[in-house]
């Protein structure tokens, strides 16, 4: 039993010990585009990972890589979710990356333009790629981090614009008026829709489902200016 565990103890030695002394052969990223998401690419990662260029890891050995530092590089990149950064048998420098996908924009009269995540975290814009999705106006993001925290009803109506594929093409921009109320601006007619609060949404969006598929059709796509839901089992149109 004593001889077993010396020779264990080795074992444990010798592979720390040739773990320590391999050297880094290569960097291999994965980025996972499955979004068609283009703000972040190779070279960014590469850039985040050896702090611009000034920390070298190919050719070192990795007892002088502290991979955790290195994965904290990537993982404070708004745009990033989830990083790992490991090891692999063959000497290479790994790193898996998960890009946070943009579901609307918010318009700044002020400020600067944000961009929404699926999980709600406000993203920087970027001038390398520009993503075509709703628009939020009518909204301060200052001293916020997440549009759950500023105002999840905009939240809510953004996830079920998105997830439907007829309101997806049809939904152009959400406003918040000064009463905390939404409007929607259509991509094609002319007419604003005055939505309330997101309380009945579904039930909402059925009704103006059918006014755009019953109504205007036969009274004329610009015939109307304002559409008003607010009102329980009724649509105003004037």
């Amino acid at each position: 039993m004593i001889l077993s565990m010396v020779v264990i103890c080795s074992l444990i030695a010798f592979e720390t010990k040739e773990y320590g002394e391999e050297i880094c052969h290569d960097i291999i990223v994965n980025i996972n585009n499955q979004y068609d998401n283009y703000f972040i690419d190779e070279h960014d990662v590469l850039a985040m990972m050896t702090s611009e260029g000034t920390d070298i890891l190919v050719g070192r050995t990795f007892s002088d890589i502290a991979l955790k530092t290195v994965e904290n590089r990537i993982k404070n990149e708004a745009y990033i979710k989830k990083g790992d950064v490991y090891k692999d048998l063959k000497g290479n420098l790994m790193v898996n990356v998960n890009l946070r996908r943009p579901v609307a924009r918010v318009v700044s009269e002020t400020g600067v333009d944000q961009y929404i995540a699926e999980d709600g975290v406000f993203l920087p814009i970027s001038k390398k790629f520009t993503s075509r999705v709703v628009l939020v106006s009518g909204l301060s993001t200052e001293d916020y981090k997440s549009i759950i925290d500023l105002n999840p009803e905009v939240f809510e109506i953004i996830n079920f614009i998105n997830d439907d594929p007829f309101w997806k093409a049809q939904i152009a921009q959400i406003d918040v008026d000064g009463k905390g109320e939404l409007i929607l601006y259509p991509q094609i007619t002319k007419q604003y829709v005055e939505f309330g609060t997101v309380d009945n949404m579904e039930t909402k969006f059925e009704r103006l489902k059918v006014f755009y598929k019953s109504i205007l059709p036969q009274q004329g796509w610009n015939k109307y200016k304002r559409i008003n839901l607010k009102y329980k089992d009724q649509i105003i149109a004037e």
